[in-house]
């Protein structure tokens, strides 16, 4: 039967939408490395010869979400770029894959795989005797897992041969939990991934003061399906089941005490199936004088530390910075990841992977998030950038897999307060002119905080609405997002925001004190006095490939760190805060500042922050 014109073309099409996808990646300076697999292109080499061996076969019988298993292989016909990919679902043969359409026939191979290894990572004679091993970290995803061995590279990968499948004790189990801030500062979010439907389980927390009686608390359970992907890969090749999303709402906490909680799921057979227990210390009440710290990034991705899939590739850094972050833990109060959260890109299998990472932070202290590009941005979704960013995740999985205390958590932004600190979180993939619905946001947001309980104000974002020296803006003729801080700096001034901080652009650069392109104060070390206007911090290097600075240098620019790492606010109380960005590879302090400043100082006028004044009597 022949095609109905233009049938072979629109799948065609939907290749190109994803290679040209990656393509934008590579060019910004990485790729998604599960982009670089052809693997609708497949084809069957089976050789009776070869074989591929994973032990152990039943993982996680001490309650463990990740384990280690050893995977050997034997290709009678071996090359360099054989290759080894971990599927699950164990079955990744085309009956999962839906046909695109009556003409066009399926790929022999639909499912990318989770992460691969080229054969010869660890045996360096493999193309001469075929044999090879490989180590490899293996998390909880909800269901079996096969290894199968390809030859013929990633581009046009050929099947060998395929392991036995080998599976968690429970691929169901509660695994993950992240916590979050609540609507108001005495509320704590929990969230976390299972397996577990609600016409299986309820879920729901167990959790108190430590040391005294435990309470429980249902939790709402969320997911989504391929239908709601805006595009490929996230539609296609990228699809994997998210599981079930849970989230319970911890109310009425007591200031600064430390609370335990567990996850749960009860079945209804009445066993009750746990999570490992964790705890958090609950938030000061807003305005308290104490000592809060809060750790502030963007761009961070996710890595695998057996050298798999992107370690030395696009996220590189970010076992890195992930590993800081665990080794002060006790000296982090909240995180705030400003974008681009896992660079999944369409591959959502990367979202658990990303959840398991940062658990060790999450699980401790409010993991907040913005939306980034690589979260939202898709052609005709609605984003203010019609990119191919999100590689057809619309922000679909971002929105459902962490919790953000939004009204309207389709638009992300957002605001939350922290002591002594109040943080406005805008959402740069919306559009936040003047006029516009996130316009309004910003401005209450700034204008409702009580300096003299919260003098600390500090406003984030992921793209760069301030000053950055990025040669990308160069090469458009700008130093920032066009119409970024044409739109928002007179709210900046006039509101007297501290700091703002954005991501996107893989590095450090703060900027003096600067409104309108000019120092209205020298870029220093330590700010005392009246406020003068706000000093911008880009802090997006905390683990995608780095970006490059323009060779002319600004007369705002202050300081430059083309590397890893993160920023870290510390309020000690009323009247002096300090601001610390350290290298993500030994945590050493690169650049730093202090501001001291009087109540009366935030009250002073300054350039275009003060309303006209009569002699009146």
């Amino acid at each position: 039967m022949k095609s109905p014109p233009g049938t072979t073309m629109v799948a065609a099409l939907v290749h190109l939408l994803a290679a040209f996808s990656a393509a934008v990646l590579a060019a910004a300076g990485g790729e998604q490395p599960l982009s670089k697999i052809g693997i609708h292109r497949a084809t069957l080499a089976i050789h009776p010869g070869a074989s591929v061996d994973v032990s152990p076969l039943l993982l996680g019988l001490q309650g463990q979400d990740q384990e280690w298993v050893t995977i050997g292989f034997n290709n009678p016909k071996p090359s360099k770029d054989d290759w080894i990919g971990v599927f699950s679902p164990a079955n990744f043969s085309d009956s999962i894959c839906p046909s695109e359409n009556q003409w066009v026939e399926a790929p022999l191979l639909c499912t990318a795989p989770i992460k691969f290894q080229y054969a010869n990572y660890t045996t360096s004679d493999y193309a001469k005797t075929g044999k090879g091993s490989l180590r490899l970290q293996i998390i909880n995803q909800r269901s079996d897992i096969s290894f199968a061995l390809f030859s013929g590279g990633l581009s046009n990968p050929k099947l060998i041969t395929r392991s036995n499948s080998i599976t968690f004790a429970n691929p169901k189990a509660p695994v993950y939990p992240r916590l979050a801030q609540g609507k108001s500062w005495d509320e704590m979010t929990v969230t976390w991934t299972s397996g577990y439907s609600t016409k299986e389980a309820t879920p729901f927390v167990e959790w108190g003061i430590q040391g005294q009686i435990q309470i429980l608390s249902p939790a709402g359970t969320l997911t989504f399906s391929r239908d709601t992907m805006c595009g490929p890969p996230a539609r296609t090749v990228g699809w994997r089941d998210p599981g079930f999303i849970h989230t319970s709402f911890l109310k009425d906490l007591w200031p600064n005490l430390k609370y335990t909680y567990r996850i749960g799921h009860r079945l209804f057979n009445g066993q009750i199936v746990w999570g490992r227990q964790n705890s958090f210390k609950a938030p000061p009440y807003p305005g308290e004088d104490s000592l809060q710290r809060v750790v502030i990034f963007g761009d961070l991705g996710k890595a695998e530390i057996d050298g798999s899939n992107e370690y030395n590739d696009f996220e590189r850094g970010s076992i890195n910075t992930t590993y800081q972050l665990v080794k002060d833990l006790k000296n982090i109060d909240m995180v705030m990841h400003i974008g681009d959260i896992c660079y999944a890109s369409g591959y959502l299998s990367q979202w658990d992977q990303f959840t398991a990472q940062v658990e060790p932070i999450a699980s401790t202290v409010p993991y907040m998030v913005a939306s980034g590009n690589h979260e939202r941005d898709w052609p005709g979704s609605g984003s203010f950038y019609g990119t191919l960013d999100s590689g057809g995740e619309c922000g679909v999985p971002a929105q459902n897999m962490f919790y953000v205390p939004a009204e309207n958590r389709e638009q992300f932004w957002y605001s939350t307060d922290y002591g002594m600190f109040r943080f406005c979180v805008a959402n740069t993939e919306l559009d936040w002119r003047p006029g516009t619905e996130q316009y309004k946001f910003i401005e209450h947001c700034l204008s409702s905080v009580d300096r003299q309980k919260q003098p600390w104000l500090i406003f984030l974002a992921h793209r760069v609405l301030g000053y950055s020296s990025a040669t990308f803006y160069g090469a458009e003729g700008t130093t920032e997002e066009p119409m970024g801080r044409e739109s928002l700096q007179l709210l900046w001034q006039k509101y007297r925001v501290d700091i703002a901080m954005y991501g996107h652009v893989h590095g450090y650069e703060r900027t003096c004190p600067v409104y309108e392109n000019v120092c209205v104060a020298k870029g220093s070390d330590r700010y005392s006095g009246a406020f003068t206007a706000t000093t911008h911090v880009v802090v997006g290097g905390g683990g995608a490939s780095l970006a490059e600075y323009t060779a002319e240098r600004a007369r705002w620019s202050h300081a430059q760190d083309l590397d890893y790492g993160f920023a870290k606010l510390t309020a000690f109380n009323h009247t002096t805060l300090l601001m610390e960005y350290k290298r993500s590879r030994d945590g050493s302090v690169r650049d730093s500042f202090t501001v001291s400043r009087d109540y009366r100082d935030v009250l002073a006028c300054g350039v275009d922050n003060c309303a006209s004044t009569t002699m009146a009597s």
